[in-house]
């Protein structure tokens, strides 16, 4: 396994795993959540949630993979914006933890940024960390000037990372977001990393996977892997997704193949607003 430094100095995971839609089908519920357990036992031990995911079902399935894991497991979730405040945030925080069947997150990120004052939601994370109900807190979907504004508030440099969306597609944040994160040594992580499966039918990329001898997918996630800051988060839907996934950590770029990527997927050559999902 790779690993990220945290500000605080923790290392995490360079590749981990995200559940959004996941736990929203009974049906699958065991196949899910073996998936995780199998991933958990390969290494990728940071998983990511969030209370909108499901209305909260994500965060009970997590709950219920984590079962006896727990120790092993960098935990993440996130809170509504409106539910960011100094009232809303301890109750919505209070029902993941329980949800989740936990007493402590290990990161909590504020989702996208609201009509809540960032001043009021940096209060409220450092008091649920004082608490002990966090143990780090970050953010979600915020560009960089809501990076600058929330580092010039008392207790804003506190924030650990920022969870954005990433992939080969989606390279805007190179211009600018991505250096500026870099400087002040907060990581990066990548949601959506294969683009929801639109990359895998990619023909460029499809064609420059076999040639390595790799597949699409795992080829897209070496790409955001060989960067230091940069923590992936993939979704798996069986334990052979989560296998091939954990695979990608075995590639290493050579010149020539990032040369053929910036080709297929040109870098941004002006500055463009933060893209969402």
């Amino acid at each position: 396994m790779k690993y990220v430094t945290l500000p605080a100095g923790e290392q995490v995971p360079a590749l981990g795993m995200g559940t959004w839609m996941i736990g929203e089908d009974r049906s699958s519920r065991a196949a899910e959540i073996a998936t995780l357990q199998h991933g958990i036992d390969l290494g990728m031990t940071l998983v990511d949630t969030a209370e909108m995911y499901g209305e909260g079902a994500s965060e009970q399935l997590v709950g219920e993979a984590i079962r006896g894991r727990r120790e092993r497991v960098f935990l993440v979730s996130k809170v509504y914006p409106y539910h960011a405040g100094r009232k809303e945030m301890p109750i919505a925080c209070e029902r993941s933890l329980k949800r989740l069947g936990v007493d402590c997150l290990d990161l909590y990120l504020l989702h996208w940024r609201g009509s809540v004052p960032l001043a009021e939601t940096v209060e409220t994370f450092d008091r649920l960390h004082s608490q002990g109900k966090i143990r780090h807190w970050g953010v979600s979907n915020l560009d960089t000037d809501d990076m600058q504004a929330l580092c010039a508030l008392p207790g804003g440099g506190q924030v650990t990372v920022n969870q954005v969306l990433y992939n080969l597609s989606r390279r805007g944040i190179e211009w600018d977001l991505l250096p500026w994160c870099e400087e002040r040594k907060i990581p990066l992580m990548a949601y959506s990393p294969i683009e929801q499966a639109r990359l895998l039918r990619h023909p460029g990329l499809c064609k420059l996977a076999e040639e390595r001898g790799v597949t699409p997918a795992q080829l897209a996630l070496a790409w955001l892997l060989h960067r230091d800051q940069v923590i992936a988060i993939p979704k798996a839907s069986s334990r052979a997704h989560v296998e091939q996934n954990f695979a990608a950590l075995e590639y290493k770029f050579d010149a020539e193949t990032l040369a053929e990527i910036d080709c297929l997927f040109p870098p941004p050559d002006e500055a463009t607003p933060l893209e969402m999902l």
